[in-house]
């Protein structure tokens, strides 16, 4: 997670620098991108401790 902040931190930087209308667009959709696999990282962290803890799926 801390290196997902600092990517952003980095892109957010890279956006700010930019001048040009595309890479201002390619930057944002890049940290759309890592933001949700962020999101997707902890929705699959969370499914496996759940099904871990299940008695069910022993």
């Amino acid at each position: 997670m801390e290196n997902n902040e600092w990517v952003l931190q980095q892109l957010e930087t890279l956006t700010n620098n930019s001048s040009e209308y595309q890479q201002r667009a390619f930057y944002r959709g890049l940290a759309q991108l890592v933001q949700e696999q962020q999101k997707r990282i902890e929705q699959l962290q969370a499914e496996l401790d759940g099904s871990l803890w299940s008695p069910v799926k022993w």
